[in-house]
């Protein structure tokens, strides 16, 4: 295939594939607070009518399916909000077709389909780009300057916590998240995992244990209320990660747990704690101690995007394009993610270390 150059100063166009719940804010920022930065083109899902609703609601083209959108020369990055076992089917096909992708989390569900991926992509010339962008935001940028600046002193350790009782109690569909690819530490992991790497660098090796607190879940929400889910996953992961900086981290991701208080995320350094707010938003608050204080101060959010801004990933990738340098929310970020992950699972299965094959840079800071 020809490779297409990338013209100077052309925002790049971007198709959708998944018309479901997480488009909805996709659709709305990339019309909404990107649509000067990017242009959003069409939208394709196998629920036609989903994407045809969607399609008239934000003035864009339905298309038939992946192929025609793929196809469509109007398109330059294939935005892929499928469920997690398919990520890798339709990210593989878009870069195979020229062009570059941008994945909701996780980037595939194993570390194979990843490195076929993101090996794809370097041969076809095009990039890959993945969720979370929520590290992108006002809370997380400003722990990440404020931690660049010194005012902990040297990151010793760090805790990150997810904890709840699954979903299905609230979601419609709740199924998917019990199997193959979710769970606890694939669905929400991403985002805890994903900021400590922007705050402290790549992590070097882990040990964890894993394991399936309900081996069923009875659904409920409605529309389902009462249908059972076989869990396939686990459901409660606890692991340490050792980050080539030097610090340690420790981790929970749960859906085994009704309550509890334990915060979000923290980072400790050698001249103070630092409060960082949940990895699952883009705001704040920003809290800090240091040294001797008694009280926990709070930092004014000091970089922009503190709204939800979903679409902040694929836009920043769409202009890193244009520009000529790396975009934030890489593939090579999202495949340490995924390896860590696995790791993770990996360390609980054997009782050893696992150590981390493919570390990542560290992203650099919004400006």
């Amino acid at each position: 295939m020809e490779k297409r150059a990338e013209p100077d100063n052309e925002k790049k166009r971007i198709g959708i594939v998944g018309a479901g719940k997480i488009s909805g804010i996709y659709l709305k920022n990339l019309r909404g607070m990107f649509g000067k930065r990017v242009i959003l083109t069409g939208i394709t899902d196998l629920i036609t009518a989903q994407a045809a609703q969607a399609a008239e609601e934000y003035h864009i083209r339905p298309m038939k399916d992946l192929q025609e959108l793929i196809a469509c020369a109007e398109v330059d990055i294939v935005l892929n909000l499928t469920q997690p076992q398919n990520h890798y089917a339709v990210a593989l096909a878009a870069v195979r077709g020229g062009k570059h992708v941008y994945n909701e989390k996780p980037l595939c569900v194993s570390r194979e389909e990843a490195l076929t991926l993101l090996s794809s992509a370097q041969e076809q010339q095009v990039r890959v780009g993945c969720a979370p962008d929520t590290f992108l935001g006002a809370g997380i940028q400003t722990c990440r300057k404020l931690i660049d600046e010194g005012w902990i002193g040297r990151p010793l350790s760090a805790v990150a916590f997810m904890m709840n009782h699954g979903h299905e109690h609230w979601h419609p569909n709740p199924a998917f998240y019990y199997k193959t690819g979710a769970g606890p530490l694939f669905d929400m992991g991403p985002y805890y995992l994903t900021a400590l790497v922007n705050l402290l660098g790549p992590i070097a090796r882990v040990s964890g244990s894993a394991q399936q607190g309900f081996k069923t879940r009875t659904i409920t929400s409605e529309p389902l209320n009462g249908q059972l889910i076989t869990v396939e996953v686990p459901t409660h992961i606890a692991g340490v990660l050792d980050f080539a900086c030097g610090a340690v981290g420790t981790i929970i991701t749960s859906f085994d747990v009704y309550a509890h208080s334990l915060p979000y995320l923290e980072i400790y350094g050698t001249e103070g704690s630092l409060k960082v707010p949940d990895p699952n938003t883009f705001g704040g608050p920003v809290l800090i101690r240091r040294g001797s204080a008694e009280e926990w101060s709070e930092i004014p959010l000091l970089k922009d995007f503190p709204e939800n801004s979903r679409g902040l990933g694929v836009t920043d990738m769409a202009e890193a394009i244009v520009e000529g340098r790396p975009h934030r929310a890489s593939g090579e970020l999202a495949y340490h993610v995924l390896e860590v992950m696995h790791g993770l699972q990996d360390a609980s299965a054997s009782g050893t270390y696992y150590h981390v094959q493919r570390l990542c840079s560290q992203p650099e800071p919004m400006a």
